[in-house]
């Protein structure tokens, strides 16, 4: 029997990273964008940090409480349990493929999460934060019920949006109130809602300000928050906070403890932030050590922008409300935008990639994984296109990093060396003097870039690293050659690029660790901790190493155009559909020209086959002639 894995645990005097990345919301499918804005660049830092010997536990789970989930179950005609229970299997499953190595992947409706949730609810009314307040809010005469904001859509008052939400505006950004919204629809019907009274309690958010305030001034210097989680923090806090309704009339929720509120739940987003700690809680009973913990733990959250206000407004005004010690956010890295193909991503209208999509093109995890990492929207608006996705495995994987790799492996592999690693301590050069010197420049600027949470450019970083183990060959002219004439030098530089690949091969793990994993096979050799300087001898002398094998295989051009009309929804489709349609009818009108002409040929040609028996003397026969009589002859022999 298999002991069970150890818990994760703060250790007293170590480097200690708590790591989460936005619970995805349950009742959708995650698409490219979803995935490389949260759980892909938290796994990135994850594993960043396990490969420099971080204490590190990366937390994730589905959102599965509110109004989103009801509308879906009322659509799918499923219980809310039944239809997360479904959605919750189905996120696993994508995130399982695309490798993303959660520490714990948990989720919200839990013991735990009601246990948390009403501690802090309860400390809060303690504290003289909450408040109870008589609302309007939107009543759909239809089916009989007040409708949570999520329910209610219409025009933006703000930026005109037409399908704004009545909690925000995805357009512009803004929170709303669905009161607020001019020509607003129910989202189960579409009737007209109409105002009417009811009670729910306010997180007194501006009573909270100038705390919250305070906190925020000194976790993003700390933290080194990108500009866009300070602008819009800063933006809520210049506008100036307002007690915001954390209650909700509905079912599916987190109970509120509070005589008199027994048919209502706490709203979504006052307890979605509260998912992260009882998700912890799931994973071990000590949750406290990583939550309440700030002097020992680092929080570290990933998510998109329109999500940031929740993580640097609300979850922290609530943790400083309560009075207790609490582990709070320390950085924060957000994304903006992935299109797909210049336009946006859409379930509906099956257009952009979705779900187990990717995997269902037999490309890898790993190839998906760059390409996506390598055009994170970390400033701004970036673009999925199949191009750049095809030429960014040809050009820059399989002509970089995978030719690199196999050509040192293979020439060790040859008879030169028979896989042994050769004594390289014979021979030294300014020249590899300075290659170790570039080497651990890039080393330096790597670790800084990810120490500062800058993802992209770290990965840039890794691969101008491969760049230089294909510079150290070609300007040392690896060959046999080299081995026969000059074997010490050969030694050296065969013993360098293989110390070269196996600090490569801890370089790119955070990004392609299926890569890192075939390159350690081939090295035989154990994954080396991203150490703060190169050595260049990681490999001792008689070292035997495996065998090669192939990292990346090139992508045809041609698969461009299949995959984007694959991909590309009903519009796509009806392209391909007129594109054939015109094909054929260019086709038949070609062949409709040729028979006429064919049939004027034998016309011609019988019309001089009579003159010519009246005694006239035929001219010497032309081309269409000889192929009038052809066809003439043919004609006879089947008649």
């Amino acid at each position: 029997m298999t002991e069970p894995k150890k818990k994760i645990l703060p250790i007293e005097g170590e480097r200690n990273v708590l790591i989460t990345s936005a619970l995805p919301y349950v009742n959708n499918v995650p698409h490219l964008g979803n995935v490389v804005g949260s759980v892909l660049s938290a796994d990135v830092f994850a594993r960043y940090a396990r490969a420099r010997g971080y204490n590190t536990l990366y937390i994730c789970g589905t959102d599965e409480y509110g109004t989103a989930t009801e509308t879906k179950a009322i659509e799918e005609k499923v219980t809310p349990e039944q239809l997360c229970t479904k959605y919750n299997a189905l996120h696993a499953e994508v995130y399982k493929w695309f490798n993303i190595e959660f520490d714990h992947f948990g989720r919200t409706p839990t013991n735990q999460q009601t246990e948390i949730a009403q501690d802090i609810f309860t400390k809060l009314h303690k504290n003289g934060y909450l408040e109870e307040q008589t609302t309007t809010q939107p009543y759909c005469e239809t089916h009989k019920s007040f409708l949570a904001d999520r329910f209610v859509e219409g025009t933006c008052p703000l930026c005109q949006y037409n399908d704004a939400r009545g909690d925000q505006c995805d357009k512009c950004g803004h929170l709303l109130d669905p009161l607020e919204l001019i020509n607003p629809r129910c989202k189960l019907d579409g009737a007209t809602p109409v105002p009417r009274e009811t009670k729910h309690i306010y997180l007194l958010l501006d009573k909270l300000q100038p705390l919250e305030e305070k906190w925020f001034e000194k976790a993003s210097k700390e933290g080194n928050w990108s500009s866009n989680c300070i602008q819009i923090t800063s933006s809520w806090l210049k506008e100036g906070l307002k007690p915001r309704g954390i209650t909700r009339d509905l079912k599916w929720g987190t109970a509120v403890p509070l005589e008199g509120y027994e048919n209502k739940v706490m709203y979504v987003w006052f307890d979605a932030c509260i998912g992260y700690v009882s998700i912890t809680a799931n994973y071990t009973d000590e949750w406290e050590k990583w939550w309440r913990n700030p002097d020992n733990v680092k929080l570290y959250q990933f998510m998109g922008k329109d999500n940031v206000p929740f993580h640097t407004v609300v979850f922290p005004s609530s943790q400083i409300g309560t009075g207790d010690k609490w582990t709070m956010l320390n950085t924060l890295s957000t994304t903006e935008y992935l299109n797909y193909e210049h336009g946006k991503f859409s379930k509906s209208r099956g257009i952009g990639v979705f779900g187990t999509n990717a995997k269902e093109t037999g490309i890898p995890s790993d190839v998906w994984r760059y390409y996506l990492l390598s055009h994170r929207p970390e400033t701004g608006d970036t673009e999925f296109e199949w191009k750049g996705f095809i030429d960014s495995n040809n050009n820059e994987l399989l002509k970089n990093l995978g030719n690199f790799v196999n050509r040192v492996i293979k020439y060790v592999n040859s008879k030169i060396y028979d896989s042994v690693v050769p004594d390289y301590t014979k021979f030294t050069s300014d020249y590899l003097t300075e290659h170790k010197k570039k080497v651990n420049e890039a080393l330096k600027k790597y670790i800084a870039e990810l120490e500062d949470v800058k993802i992209r450019a770290a990965l840039s970083t890794a691969l101008h690293v491969s760049s230089l183990g294909n510079t150290l060959l070609q300007d040392n002219k690896l060959d046999n050659a080299l081995a026969t004439n000059e074997p010490h030098r050969a030694a050296a530089v065969v013993g360098i690029a293989l110390s070269h690949i196996h600090l490569l091969a801890s370089l790119i793990h955070p990004y392609l660790p299926d890569t890192t994993n075939s390159i350690l096979k081939q090295l035989d050799a154990s994954f080396l901790i991203i150490p703060d300087e190169w050595e260049a001898r990681s490999l001792p002398v008689g070292h035997k190493i495996g065998k090669a094998a192939y990292l990346f295989s090139q992508i045809k051009p041609e698969r461009e155009q299949e995959w984007r009309e694959q991909f590309g929804g009903e519009e796509a489709r009806k392209a391909k559909e007129e594109k054939a349609a015109k094909a054929a009818a260019k086709k038949a009108e070609k062949e409709r020209k040729k028979a006429k002409k064919v049939a004027g040929a034998v016309g011609s040609g019988v019309e001089a086959s009579e003159k010519g028996g009246k005694g006239e003397v035929p001219a010497e026969k032309t081309a269409v002639e000889e192929v009038a009589e052809g066809v003439k002859q043919t004609s006879l022999q089947t008649s």
